[in-house]
């Protein structure tokens, strides 16, 4: 399993016009394994959160290749991009965008209901298993604004991992927590590897996150350095 590749990049190139042509990326290559545990690091404006936007298919306006789960991604109708967002990536984000009218246990649910591969009780069931895992169901009631920032962020990996992706795909994750926190959050992180061999992928700034994942990618204008 560990052999198979998550995400291949291929000479990815990425410019503006604004007016006049900015290259952003510039020929970035890599590729992650399946269980592996990455970060993307870089000073703000080196092109790391313009490339996470483009491996998470949102932005499809790029010379290069990328491949999800040994696919291309080439060629792919915004229905069809929709949906490897939606099965094959979980997203967690700096902000954790929770439904502040759902209460914790329905927002976990939420990517679930646009998969409908299983019953809603079973979904509300699978939500309740992975609030458990991450030490907070008895938060599972309460309303999302009722919350701690940590509790919301742990809530938001929760929401990213219900549709079983091979990956998650995360921005900034700890960027709005303290310590405490931010240690919590990678020691999760750090149990969906181990204990269920998922592949993250995390931009960030902090340094103590990025030196304990099993490898950095650092990038410098625009590059792979």
């Amino acid at each position: 399993m560990k052999d198979k590749t998550a995400l291949v990049v291929q000479s990815i190139y990425k410019s503006f016009y604004d007016p006049v042509k900015i290259d952003v990326l510039k020929d970035i290559s890599f590729s992650i394994n399946r269980g592996e545990f990455v970060s993307i690091t870089g000073k703000s404006g080196c092109g790391k959160s313009t490339l996470l936007y483009i491996l998470s298919t949102m932005d499809t306006d790029y010379k290069g290749e990328l491949f999800i789960d040994e696919e291309s991604m080439a060629n792919k109708t915004e229905k069809e991009l929709a949906f490897v967002r939606n099965e094959k990536i979980g997203f967690v984000f700096q902000f954790h965008y929770l439904l502040n009218e759902f209460s914790v246990l329905k927002n976990v649910m939420v990517p679930g209901f646009k998969s409908s591969k299983i019953t809603e009780e079973e979904l509300e069931h699978k939500a309740y298993e992975l609030l458990k895992k991450l030490g907070i169901e008895k938060l599972a009631s309460k309303m999302a604004n009722q919350v701690s920032g940590g509790e919301k962020q742990r809530i938001a990996i929760a929401r990213s991992m219900i549709n079983d992706p091979i990956m998650l795909m995360c921005d900034e994750p700890t960027g709005n927590l303290d310590s405490k926190n931010s240690d919590i959050v990678f020691e999760i992180f750090n149990e969906l590897v181990d204990t269920f061999q998922k592949t993250i992928l995390v931009v960030t700034h902090d340094e103590n996150f990025a030196n304990n994942t099993h490898r950095i990618i650092t990038m410098q204008d625009g590059k792979i350095v």
